[in-house]
């Protein structure tokens, strides 16, 4: 009797046992599926939030009837981009031009591709640089355009155009036409990509004293921003 006893009392234990060891299993597989669960939620959600993000453009860069101030055109390899910015400059930086100052400019367009797993893929970019300047002795503006940064003689492979007026100059400056971006064959065949435009003042190339006195200050401030999704088959 004890022996029968004794043999049952330790199936029964081992019973137990296997019962405990099978519940918290089932209770860790299924913490998994939740971790598992909330990554992959927090992984999705800015894939959907970018799907929905329509890149409305700013009112500096729209038309009288409410359309996109951007065009884009392909010539060949060769994506153009057409736009009129619409700003003003700030009274202390004429102010800076007029004390014979000169006061340089860069337009930026990048085109991205976005991916919801890893960080956008960049198709194309450009710059443009301009270097506006007055002349006391002539009375007389005088822009610089270039693809390049004026540095040192950089000024030599630039185009030069020299305008009666500052208005004149600003609206030279206001309207960019037919400026090649990149080449269409850098671009993908289909789907869709975001163009961004950015101008902005480059307060680098002010006098260093200037320079310090500049940062910060929102009457120095001059950034147009636009940002537009553009179909790729159209330039197929």
């Amino acid at each position: 009797m004890a022996q029968v006893t004794t043999t049952a009392s330790s199936t029964h234990c081992c019973k137990k046992t296997s019962d405990s060891l099978s519940a918290q299993g089932e209770q860790r597989r299924a913490l998994t599926l939740a971790v598992v669960a909330a990554v992959g939620a927090a992984t999705i959600t800015p894939c959907i939030v970018r799907a929905q993000d329509t890149g409305e453009p700013v009112a500096g860069l729209m038309d009288k009837d409410g359309s996109s101030g951007v065009q884009l055109l392909r010539d060949g390899d060769a994506l153009l981009l057409t736009t009129a910015l619409n700003w003003s400059l700030p009274d202390l930086v004429q102010d800076a031009l007029l004390k014979g100052i000169p006061v340089h400019f860069i337009a930026e367009a990048v085109m991205l591709r976005e991916r919801w797993y890893w960080s956008d893929q960049e198709l194309l970019r450009a710059e443009r640089f301009m270097r506006l300047s007055y002349q006391p002795l002539t009375r007389r503006w005088r822009l610089y355009t270039g693809s390049q940064p004026f540095e040192g003689q950089g000024l030599g492979v630039a185009l030069s155009s020299s305008f009666e007026t500052l208005q004149d100059a600003v609206q030279a400056m206001q309207r960019i036409v037919r400026w090649r971006i990149g080449r269409t064959a850098d671009l993908p065949s289909s789907g869709s990509a975001i163009l961004q435009l950015r101008f902005r003042i480059d307060l680098s190339h002010f006098p260093r004293p200037l320079q310090i006195g500049v940062l910060g200050r929102a009457d120095w401030n001059l950034l147009v921003t636009h940002r537009e999704r553009v179909d790729l088959s159209q330039f197929q």
